[in-house]
């Protein structure tokens, strides 16, 4: 059994982690903290998440009786507590976006904050297990994905080697529920008035995840920003829990013909566990992933054939986060990559 701890486990993504580890025949939670909850027991705060006896800890808790360590905690926190972790010889899974940019300079440009601990970036290991899945299975620190990135690139990258024709940037429009947004702390933009009735968006060209989107798309296929341009990624906020669809634009200089993008989409597709290439002339919604680890995707193009649409859905707080945190703690720990998730 692989001995768990959770520290941020009473947040959106921790009370995520908590409901789909509850059933994991190969995990067992050993540490569980909360700031806010410290010293109340799970099903006080969670009722639904019946089973759990442990009570919420203080972050700072000993963790020497764990195999491997989730963080759900802010960036500030975990840039802080990642090399005591690691020092400790616990494997780290962090969600947040602090080791996730290898430029220290751009970081702080979209996190406005110092990186505390650039020591460690060279080694850490994007958490997108359809593209890195042998180097996260050797890793101690994992940056598990923005939810927004991991929708643009899972739409984007099948293409890759395509994409050193493109002309021009490729456009990602997102829109997020609001856990998807912000929604762990309830502010002026996330609040129930603010949200119901409306959509907006928000943090254009200013996005922490469009530099995360630009790095690995640089990464891991021919596109050129010094030819094409930096990516355009504009989010939107939906007046709804969860989910995310993002509507990918991609314009090639000459047509590219539907068999030729339909069979990298259903080859990349066939060889993962979590992604589905939707049928011609169909294109995923939200509530299609919602609660499960997948990502559905659709494209369809005009008759041109040089203009594309891609289309992705999937869960932020699931494939978003937590369910491909899990599917990452799997691989790490020699697991089947599925095992106790939909």
């Amino acid at each position: 059994m692989v001995r768990i701890g959770i520290i941020g486990a009473a947040g959106l993504s921790g009370r995520e982690l908590l409901y789909w580890l509850k059933n994991h025949p190969e995990a067992t939670i050993e540490l569980l903290t909360s700031s806010k909850y410290q010293g109340r027991q799970v099903t006080d705060v969670f009722p639904e998440l019946r089973g759990y006896s442990q009570v919420f800890q203080p972050n700072e808790s000993d963790v020497s009786g764990c195999d491997l360590v989730f963080l759900a905690i802010p960036n500030q926190a975990s840039m802080e507590l990642v090399p005591k972790l690691l020092e400790q010889g616990v494997r780290v899974i962090d969600l947040s976006g602090a080791f996730r940019l290898r430029d220290t300079k751009v970081f702080s440009q979209f996190y406005q904050l110092t990186h505390t601990a650039p020591e460690l970036l060279d080694e850490t290991v994007f958490g997108l297990p359809e593209f890195f899945k042998e180097k996260i299975s050797s890793a101690r620190l994992v940056a598990n994905p923005g939810c927004y990135s991991t929708g643009a690139l899972l739409g984007i990258l099948p293409l890759a080697d395509l994409l050193a024709d493109l002309d021009r940037p490729p456009i990602i429009d997102a829109k997020s529920g609001v856990s998807g947004a912000g929604g762990r702390v309830e502010g002026d933009t996330t609040n129930y008035v603010s949200v119901n009735e409306n959509f907006k968006a928000y943090k254009v060209f200013a996005h922490q995840h469009q530099p995360e989107i630009q790095q690995y798309l640089a990464e891991l296929s021919p596109y050129s920003t010094e030819e094409s341009g930096d990516v355009i990624f504009t989010p939107h906020l939906l007046p709804v829990n969860r989910g995310i669809l993002s509507t990918i634009y991609l314009h090639f200089p000459e047509a590219i013909p539907v068999t030729e993008i339909r069979s990298r989409f259903s080859k990349f597709a066939t060889e993962q566990k979590f992604v589905q290439f939707m049928d011609e002339g169909d294109l995923p919604d939200l509530k299609v992933t919602q609660n499960s680890n997948r990502v559905m995707i659709g494209a369809e193009s005009d008759e041109s054939g040089q203009n594309w649409v891609i289309v992705t859905s999937l869960d932020n707080l699931v494939k978003g986060a937590s369910g491909q945190a899990i599917q990452n703690m799997n691989l790490m720990c020699g697991l089947e990559e599925s095992l106790g998730l939909l």
